[in-house]
């Protein structure tokens, strides 16, 4: 099977490193020209250096914090004034952990403008493109929080939860416009976000941070944390007209280490 996406235009949330980093380098692979958005404008401009350009693709950088939602929504807008997409990658950096009684109802609000409003916001303004022209592909990236929850990670398991149910009711919507709507469930990758949350939880603990990555590598049945090139491989099939016929689905990807059904 050769996938490619020659012509087709990606907008990736939180491309700079880490999981987002790695979708849109085989979006780009692939034949898209994508617009990378996140904070760090500098790794950007490294990336699109970097980024396979070799089908005449035309590769560009936003630069938001997703934390501040009214300035985002200000720069998101200006940017579909002047262009569209046809594949919409949603991807934050996630809220800071910590268990549901150390959270209160303003730490609860502020994920939801991380991880709801700065995802609906942009999938509206995207979608206008995508139902004219009868072709899109938008991928959620969520977690298996959000079937078996974390317990340190309580507004990460709760917005994303929303997301998700979000995403599920709004494949139904625009199936008819060859639109596809998939959520990816994130288990454990080698991530700066992974190491974060071990540092965190090795100080709570007063081991080390190896021995928290081993025991994280344990509970999952290939005994080792995902590559962020695998999770890049799987949000380009679910881009491709390969994947035509799949939507409304939470797609896990994480070693085996879900449970549940």
């Amino acid at each position: 099977m050769n996938i490619t996406l020659k012509g087709k235009k990606a907008l990736v949330g939180g491309s700079s490193k880490g999981i987002g980093e790695a979708i849109a380098r085989q979006l780009a692979e692939s034949g898209a020209s994508v617009t990378l958005m996140a904070r760090n404008e500098e790794r950007m401009k490294e990336l699109i250096r970097e980024m396979d350009n070799s089908q005449g693709q035309k590769h560009q950088y936003l630069v938001v914090d997703f934390s501040n939602f009214e300035a985002f929504k200000r720069i998101i807008s200006t940017f579909f004034e002047n262009n569209t997409i046809d594949i919409l990658v949603n991807n934050t950096q996630g809220p800071e952990g910590g268990g549901a009684l150390e959270k209160n109802v303003d730490d609860y609000q502020n994920a939801f403008d991380l991880l709801f409003k700065s995802v609906v916001f942009t999938t509206e303004l995207a979608l206008k493109h995508m139902q004219k022209n009868k072709w899109g592909r938008i991928i959620n990236v969520a977690s298996i929080s959000v079937k078996e929850p974390l317990n340190y990670l309580a507004l990460s398991n709760t917005i994303r939860a929303a997301v998700v149910t979000w995403a599920k009711s709004l494949a139904f919507d625009v199936a008819q416009d060859g639109i596809t709507v998939n959520s990816v469930l994130t288990g454990y990758f080698d991530t700066d976000r992974i190491a974060q949350l071990n540092s965190k939880k090795a100080e709570k603990m007063g081991i080390s941070p190896d021995e928290v990555l081993s025991n994280m590598e344990e509970k999952v049945p290939m005994k080792r944390i995902g590559k962020p090139e695998e999770y890049g491989y799987l949000a380009t099939f679910l881009a491709s007209n390969q994947a035509a016929y799949i939507t409304g689905t939470n797609i896990p990807i994480d070693g085996g280490l879900l449970k549940s059904m």
